[in-house]
């Protein structure tokens, strides 16, 4: 079948530059699944993204539809023909419907009888023919939460579209998507090539617009091309920049045609803590701060600009100009906000509202502080340290700076901290707590800062599950979801050897009598548990093994991980699969067994009369002593090496010895025995979960 390459772009005014690469990836996903839904065959699909467009070159996309059968059903055979055999009205109507005779119509035997049909031949389609359609129907479906229309049109898209673009091979493919005409041309750069650009080849479409249009219309070559600009600058200056992934992201949906430059501001604003020029620079500004090779910041900047300037020295001004008084403003709230000391904030608390029914930031901190001091001695900090960090932990919320920079709570209370004289592991706290912000960021480094952070997002978990406002599928307004996965790393990763249950309940404890739910502590647990599950998955570890260390009921994360980390080695044993059948096995029969058999079921030596039981028995009872001491060390990985040698012995048993033996005694002692050789396993895990 012939094919070609179909190129479909969608030109648009400037789209959010954040949600470009959703989009882009949304529309080829769709588009492929318009295209398996007309059965077009297709090789591959190629996307491009540029703040203007929103394109789709498909390669060898089949030119026609393969030919269908069209299937039309009929009445019943029983009931195509009347008593006499001559066919009945609904028959004849069915045939003239479809505009044959009788004998053009053929059986269909089902399970639920048979049935006149009509089987038609429908020729294939144009691709062509159906471009429009399957890119309207496309675009339809893209992420947009909120669609916009233009001037008098009836459409909707995230952006108003200015061109559509359809070839087809050298085809020009004629109709319209969201009520534009489509046209086999582009459009090049706003300012260096504004004028249409006609394409012959849909194949041709990237390098034209490259070397007419000044658009370099692939993401990931554009992203690519702005850091190399980037370092090279940076290594001329003999410094290095700071080059965030989103930013960088981010600043690629928002250019066509990059071009760095290094640009300066005024030296006295390094006095500034230095996260304050970053956020400045990055957040509000988009630029790529520079460093020298200790990491210090510099006075120096990179912008990036979305033209080749004739005059790239105005263009470095006008950056350098937009940034002081940003800076300015910055030195101005960094200078009021040191005329006080950070606990004279903590009054202003009391009217910054944290959730109507939990209360103020004032009362949140008071909570911190009662939880903190609880949670201190088990991750070996000063409880007193803690409460006091606590009850600072949320003042420069109602700072100037922090009210500028919302992205720099904590870490100026750190600095206010530090300025007033708090103590030091006081002072880290406040900054420590909000960590990890993010996936994979660091966790607290100190004891006081691990115990905020837990009551912090305690107190979120507790109060929001408390009063129902509990993450959904879609919704999470308070990061519940990002908070269970910092409690889970923090006790996990540090470690701490604390029991999930008592945190809950300390928190719990410290709201208002009657304000949360009856049910709160056991939903906050099992979401936690929940978060585990997804913690490892994300981390490679099978489900079942997981789910092998859930089931025997253990909450303690830390104890959690060593005995999931061990079920991991053991499987890795030769021993591993049968004895994970044997425990199966031994399950079954326990469940079932007569529940007066194992009740109060003891082992006695004397009626054991097989070999095979008698080798067991001794087994189980020697090895029970042995690993007693290394589930006290929780030397899990230890333990189930040593259970691991029991193979042969429990192939053994149940090759030769009968457990549902005719004498009750013997029944009973046996499976005492199987109870008891279970219970060796179930020190670690429930390997009978293991696949």
């Amino acid at each position: 079948m012939a094919t070609a390459d179909l190129l479909i772009e969608i030109g648009t005014e400037e789209l959010p530059p954040r949600a470009l690469q959703e989009l882009s990836t949304a529309f080829a996903e769709a588009m492929g699944a318009q295209l398996d839904e007309q059965g077009l065959g297709y090789a591959e699909i190629e996307t491009f993204a540029t703040p203007r467009r929103l394109a789709l070159l498909i390669h060898q996309v089949a030119t026609q539809q393969p030919d269908q059968d069209n299937i039309r059903r009929g009445p019943a055979v029983k009931a195509g023909f009347d008593d006499q055999g001559q066919p009945s009205p609904a028959l004849l109507g069915f045939a003239r419907a479809c505009g044959v005779g009788l004998e053009a119509l053929e059986r269909l035997e089902t399970p639920k009888g048979a049935w006149f049909i009509y089987r038609q031949r429908l020729p294939g389609r144009r691709t062509a023919e159906l471009i429009p359609a399957m890119t309207e129907n496309a675009l339809a479906q893209l992420p947009i939460p909120k669609r916009m229309r233009w001037g008098d049109r009836e459409e909707s898209f995230v952006r108003p579209v200015h061109w559509v673009c359809l070839l087809l091979g050298s085809e020009p493919v004629a109709g319209t998507v969201l009520g534009i005409a489509a046209e086999p041309q582009t459009r090049g750069h706003r300012f260096h090539h504004p004028a249409p650009i006609a394409l012959n080849q849909a194949a041709d479409y990237a390098e034209i617009l490259r070397t007419q249009g000044f658009v370099e219309p692939s993401f990931a070559r554009r992203r690519e091309w702005i850091r190399q600009q980037i370092m090279a600058l940076a290594e001329s200056e003999g410094l290095r920049a700071r080059i965030d992934p989103a930013l960088l992201d981010e600043v690629t949906a928002l250019v066509e045609w990059p071009q760095a430059l290094v640009c300066r501001f005024d030296e006295r604003f390094l006095e500034l803590p230095p996260e304050v020029l970053s956020a400045t620079m990055q957040h509000h500004q988009r630029y790529f701060p520079l460093e020298d090779a200790q990491g210090v910041l510099q006075n120096r900047f990179i912008a990036i600009a979305n033209l080749l300037s004739r005059d790239p020295e105005q263009v470095r001004r006008g950056n350098e100009r937009v940034i002081r008084p940003r800076f300015a403003d910055a030195a101005f709230f960094w200078a009021q906000d040191l005329k006080q000391p950070l606990a004279s904030f903590a009054p202003r608390l009391e009217n910054a509202v944290f959730q109507d029914k939990l209360g103020t930031q004032g009362d949140r901190c008071r909570r911190l502080g009662q939880l903190g001091r609880l949670l201190a001695p088990v991750v070996g900090a000063d409880p007193e340290l803690v409460e006091r960090a606590a009850l600072l932990s949320k003042c420069d919320l109602v700072s100037a700076m922090v009210f500028e920079f919302p992205e720099l709570q904590g870490i100026m209370g750190r600095y206010y901290a530090e300025r007033s004289g708090e103590h030091p592991w006081v002072s880290a706290a406040i900054d420590d707590h909000y960590r990890p912000r993010f996936a994979g960021d660091e966790l607290p480094q100190g004891p006081c800062g691990r115990a905020l952070a837990l009551a912090d997002r305690l107190d979120m978990l507790v109060g929001n599950f408390g009063i129902g406002q509990r993450p959904t599928g879609t919704k999470d307004p308070y990061g519940l979801r990002r908070a269970a996965i910092a409690i889970l790393r923090i006790l996990i990763e540090t470690p701490v050897d604390l029991d999930l249950r008592d945190p809950i309940r300390w928190s719990a404890e410290c709201f208002p009598p009657g304000l949360l739910a009856a049910d709160t502590q056991g939903s906050v647990l099992t979401y936690l548990l929940e978060r585990l599950r997804g913690l490892y998955a994300e981390r490679g570890v099978a489900s079942d093994t997981v789910e092998s260390v859930l089931q025997i009921g253990v909450t303690n994360p830390w104890d959690l991980d060593r005995r999931i980390s061990a079920v991991a080695q053991f499987r890795r044993l030769p021993a591993a699969e049968a004895l994970s059948q044997a425990n199966k096995r031994i399950r079954n029969i326990l469940a079932k067994a007569d529940p007066q058999d194992l009740e109060g079921a003891t082992l006695n030596p004397h009626l054991f009369a097989e070999p095979a039981e008698q080798q067991l028995a001794g087994r189980v009872q020697a090895f029970g002593a042995q690993i007693a001491p290394l589930v006290a060390k929780r030397d899990y990985g230890a333990v189930l090496e040593i259970l691991a040698e029991l193979r042969e012995d429990v192939d053994a048993f149940f090759d030769e010895v009968l457990v549902m033996a005719d004498d009750p005694a013997v029944r009973r002692n046996r499976l005492a025995l199987l109870q008891g050789l279970a219970a060796l396993f179930l020190k670690v895990a429930d390997i009978a979960r293991l696949q």
